[in-house]
């Protein structure tokens, strides 16, 4: 069944915990999709997992619009929801609706998300009014990495909790169909939950959250260095494609690959009148 706005919000209403992983191409959209997965994000993480960057910054318009295309191509039940990366809406309302719809016309996207609360309220109501569904962001929001001083956990003070909880709260009146709440404390997170009739989706924010988003590199050991405290690793992918990559480049080197099975075969007797042939032709050639 054909993930939408309307069954997110039903799973949250009946306690049913949504998925939701990132993905970025075509053949992983479609084996998350075969699996079940409720959501999926095609998120300006990108940046880093894909396009090497070292934050998310660097992300374009072109860059989401190019990678949500290749996944709502291999997705049929999932929610697609795709990243408004940095200063795609900040500038101005009628920048974020221009934008937005772009994600959905040329991306394909089911809904957009961007980052922020009270500040980009006006973005979110006019992208709504634009039949464009709206995934809020609140917390650890990786655009603002420059203001926050690195990659660290919000809302641990009151007055900061406070303002997460307000926040939430204003982009709900906005028109959000949901919030991502990442990188807050596990009890701020639930709280926020219980006071919205939205979904929230969390990622370093606790089990209280109505579901929940990884980064697929991250849960299927594909990155190296720092893992964050909120990732569980699933599946060891990085240590078996490395060990893939070594059997084959050992059996290219000794002759093992390609073998018999892998091979196509004709005639003998057509490879024996070309070499034939061309003997004949080489030997014409000497003799001159």
């Amino acid at each position: 069944m054909k993930n939408t706005v309307s069954t997110l919000l039903q799973q949250k209403q009946s306690g049913d915990k949504i998925t939701m992983l990132t993905a970025y191409d075509y053949t992983t959209a479609r084996i998350m999709d075969e699996c079940g997965v409720n959501t999926i994000l095609v998120g300006d993480s990108l940046g880093m997992v894909m396009l090497g960057y070292e934050n998310t910054l660097p992300v374009t318009m072109e860059d989401m619009i190019h990678h949500t295309a290749a996944v709502t191509r291999g997705v049929e039940n999932a929610f697609v929801v795709a990243d408004m990366p940095f200063m795609s809406y900040q500038v101005s309302v009628e920048d974020a609706v221009r934008n937005a719809g772009r994600l959905m016309k040329e991306g394909g996207a089911n809904a957009v998300k961007l980052e922020g609360g009270a500040e980009v309220c006006e973005q979110i109501a006019a992208i709504v009014n634009a039949s464009v569904p709206v995934v809020a962001h609140l917390g650890l929001t990786p655009q603002s990495v420059n203001a926050f001083g690195g990659f660290k956990v919000q809302g641990k003070s009151y007055e900061k909790a406070k303002k997460l909880v307000e926040d939430a709260l204003k982009i709900q009146e906005a028109g959000a169909c949901a919030v991502v709440l990442e990188g807050i404390p596990a009890k701020v997170a639930e709280l926020i939950t219980s006071k919205l009739f939205i979904p929230t989706i969390g990622i370093g924010a606790g089990s209280g959250c109505d579901g929940q988003v990884l980064v697929y590199q991250d849960m299927l050991g594909l990155t190296t260095g720092h893992t964050p405290k909120f990732v569980k690793q699933y599946a060891a992918l990085g240590e078996i494609m490395r060990q893939g990559i070594r059997d084959y480049i050992s059996e290219t080197k000794s002759g093992a690959f390609p073998a018999a099975e892998h091979t196509y075969t004709t005639d003998e007797s057509i490879v024996s009148r070309l070499t034939e042939e061309y003997d004949q032709n080489e030997n014409c050639h000497n003799d001159r």
